[in-house]
């Protein structure tokens, strides 16, 4: 009779954490809708209210930065893509790892402009989860060029 319970508290577990797997996919996926439909509204409602951008990356000097941007200036830069321009992040995959109401996503990704490669890397998504919904608090992602080009 244990071993029946334990079963099925695991299988509970399991779909628990599947759908909170999901729900973290969702929130990064609409975060990229908002992102390329350049809608302040959708990105502002997967975005906790403090959130922090970083990027890493290698200046021209050779040096490695780590630059901090301003989320009210994220925003007018994306909104301020003319509509003309065509930008993309695409996202190869996602490592989900979630503990309690902290979730982690690694999204390696390429950014293509005007259909032209310009740059990849890998994001690294911090998320907390308020109010049953998950809220990304941190971003930092990494910049490069010598990536593989599918």
């Amino acid at each position: 009779m244990k071993s029946i319970i334990y079963v099925i508290l695991l299988l509970i577990s399991v779909e628990t954490f599947s759908q909170s797997e999901a729900e973290v996919k969702k929130t990064i996926e609409t975060f990229f809708e908002g992102f390329h439909k350049q809608d302040s509204t959708l990105l502002n409602q997967v975005v906790y209210k403090d959130v922090t951008l970083q990027t890493i990356a290698i200046n021209r000097e050779g040096k490695t930065i780590l630059h901090t941007e301003d989320y009210s200036k994220f925003i007018t830069s994306i909104l301020s893509i003319p509509k003309n321009q065509k930008f993309e992040e695409k996202l190869s995959s996602f490592d989900i790892k979630i503990d309690g109401n902290m979730a982690n996503a690694w999204t390696p990704y390429q950014f293509w402009f005007n259909d032209q490669y310009s740059h990849c890397g890998v994001n690294s998504f911090q998320l907390i989860k308020v109010d049953n919904a998950w809220k990304i608090f941190f971003l930092v992602d990494t910049r490069r060029k010598d990536c593989t080009v599918d």
